[in-house]
């Protein structure tokens, strides 16, 4: 991202965060309220029902006290209270019901078919034993039981609540009861209210947050435009300026390691070795001196050549790219345990210099991390052609790490260069790694000619 952009993205992201957290606030609390409304709603419904149910009961208990008081053990009495009660109704779907104390059903003027069977073990959709639940309601003297029942009049199951009471010493439990779907509507319809309230509000909301953003966008685009673009094409120029001047020196520092210090140094091993031939004969300590003083500057010669390779591969200026990495890959595999395996699909092209020197320093990167932290044995180099460019994949067989760490400031300086490396030539770079395999994959625009 330019820097324009991310000040706008600065500028953008709190504001909608806090739109959101408003958003979150509003439809936290106004659900809340609904709920509370419905609740509330629903208990003075439901506190009126009853008191009706109640009053009901009470009703029915005043048509048949005469037939319960004067014939407590006559059946006859007992079957015209039943007559009495089924011929009491309220409504299209208020009625009585009677039941004994083991669940058998003694009369229901909407449901023929259930008077003289054992509804005991019945349960409603939701698993209630209705029956066993009135009946210990009536016992206990609560009296009231909601449960889900067949309304008559539609044949749809629905809520109910029922008000029972038990008859001594006669056995029965008598009961009433009403079907709650207005309660259920009721409820419903302020929960859409709600739902109705929230959605305006999260319409007003969003269509505010969208103006706000759209200005502060605007505001951002036109805020030195020109200013903008000077700037960041003078960064990209000096970035462009101070890597060219990096390649320019180390090439500068390998010639005079090379040309200079190496050849005064290897003619100081030949004068070395003449002296030690010629105090051969008389002088052995001399010789032994003169011979400890040669390997070293053979080993100081080596070390300079090796700063010199670092510095500027001679192979990559005379045979090219493909020879270079795969001279260091060779160099890896001799002086560590890693076993390079490198797949050459360039053969002899060349690149240019800019594009080449990036890939080696690349894959010279890459293979300096794998021997430090991958505590990888194989390491596999593939360098091949691609639509419009040149593809370079790196992959090991090491531990594995987090890609992210190379976002973090304490970590990942050597892939973020190379990262910034392949961004400032135009390329795409892309990293993944589990244990056991990390693959990194470099693709490098290159112009046809």
């Amino acid at each position: 991202m330019q820097l324009k952009h991310k000040i706008v993205a600065l500028s953008i992201l709190p504001l909608l965060l806090a739109v959101a957290v408003i958003c979150a606030l509003v439809i936290v609390q106004n659900q809340r309220l609904g709920e509370q409304q419905a609740q509330l709603i629903e208990n003075a419904i439901l506190s009126s029902k009853r008191a009706e149910l109640k009053n009901y009961v009470a009703m029915a208990l005043s048509v048949i006290a005469p037939l319960h008081a004067g014939g407590q053990g006559d059946a006859r009495a007992r079957q015209q209270a039943l007559e009495a009660l089924a011929r009491i109704d309220f409504g299209q779907d208020g009625y009585f019901f009677v039941y004994d104390r083991k669940g058998r059903n003694l009369m229901h003027p909407r449901q023929a078919e259930l008077v003289g069977r054992d509804l005991w073990n019945l349960t409603d959709p939701h698993g209630l034993p209705a029956v066993q639940a009135l009946i210990e309601s009536a016992t206990r003297g609560d009296g009231f039981q909601r449960y889900v029942w067949q309304k008559p009049s539609t044949g749809q199951v629905t809520d109910k609540l029922a008000y029972v009471t038990m008859l001594e010493p006669w056995g029965w439990m008598l009961g009433t009861g009403i079907y709650l779907e207005d309660v259920d509507r009721a409820t419903r319809q302020v929960r859409e209210e709600v739902a109705g309230g929230i959605h305006d509000t999260m319409v007003a909301i969003a269509t505010i947050a969208l103006v706000a953003v759209l200005l502060v966008f605007a505001g951002g685009l036109t805020l030195s435009v020109r200013e903008h673009r000077l700037a960041d094409s003078t960064l990209q120029s000096l970035n462009r300026r101070i890597v060219y001047l990096q390649e320019e020196e180390r090439s500068r520092v390998s010639r005079e390691l090379h040309d200079g210090i190496s050849q005064l140094l290897v003619s100081i091993k030949f004068q070395f070795e003449l002296a030690g031939h010629q105090l051969e004969a008389g002088q052995p300590d001399g010789l032994a001196t003169l011979g400890t003083a040669t390997e070293r500057l053979g080993s100081a010669i080596g070390e300079i050549r090796r700063i010199s390779h670092d510095l500027r591969p001679s192979l990559l200026d005379t045979l090219g790219l493909p020879a270079a990495i795969g001279q260091l890959a060779a160099e890896f595999e001799q002086r560590g345990s890693l076993a390079v395996v490198y797949r050459n699909g360039l053969h002899d092209v060349r690149l240019p210099d800019g594009v080449a020197v990036a890939l080696f320093r690349i894959v010279q990167e890459a293979l300096t991390n794998i021997e430090r932290h991958a505590r990888a044995g194989t390491v596999l180099i593939d360098l091949e052609p691609c639509v419009n460019g040149v593809q370079l994949q790196v992959q090991d067989d090491g531990i594995g790490f987090d890609p992210r760490t190379i976002e973090r400031p304490q970590g990942g300086i050597g892939l973020r260069n190379i990262r910034e490396r392949v961004e400032h030539l135009g390329g795409r770079f892309s990293l993944s790694s589990t244990s056991g395999h990390t693959g990194m994959r470099v693709i490098l625009p290159v112009p046809a000619a």
